[in-house]
């Protein structure tokens, strides 16, 4: 004689799915927010050369990316294997340069012209002169600011 009593087979209750859509949605909004669109295709092999005294960019919107490297697999047979300058999402020549910068400064203002920054992301193994020859060109277009991109050296 218990006093306690079952009371029927004890099953799990059935899960909600009420608030699935909720968390779904929430998880869209928030990789909709995290996530970088890559603007440029890089068209050129990238290993960029290490450096022990790095500083990040400030302002990321004021600065425009020339790619120098060699061309990637796909595009050797067409480019062949010569360092090759990437403007955008395709390879310019030296005179190009300056008609990039113009239509780079085009969208800014008066006032944020002098912050408009070239990087230079050139791969290790291109030879200096085509660098050069790059900076020549920014100086004849008037891009007097001028970073080089470089991974950090963790082991100096």
């Amino acid at each position: 004689m218990s006093k306690f009593k079952k009371k029927g087979s004890k099953e799990a209750p059935p899960i909600s799915t009420a608030s699935l859509p909720d968390i779904v949605f929430m998880l869209l909004f928030f990789f909709m927010i995290a996530t970088v669109i890559r603007d440029t295709s890089i068209l050129v092999d990238q290993e960029m050369p290490k450096a022990t005294e790095i500083q990040k960019l400030q302002r990321r919107s004021f600065v425009s990316n020339i790619y120098i490297g060699r061309p990637i697999k796909e595009m050797r047979s067409k480019y062949g294997d010569e360092p090759q300058i990437q403007l955008n999402d395709s390879y310019k020549s030296l005179k190009d340069i300056s008609d990039y910068i113009a239509n780079e400064r085009e969208p800014l203002t008066e006032a944020q012209i002098p912050l408009m920054t070239v990087s230079l992301k050139v791969d290790k193994k291109v030879k200096m002169g085509i660098v050069t020859e790059v900076k020549q060109e920014l100086r004849k277009a008037n891009s007097l600011k001028i970073n080089y991109a470089a991974t950090e050296d963790v082991n100096p």
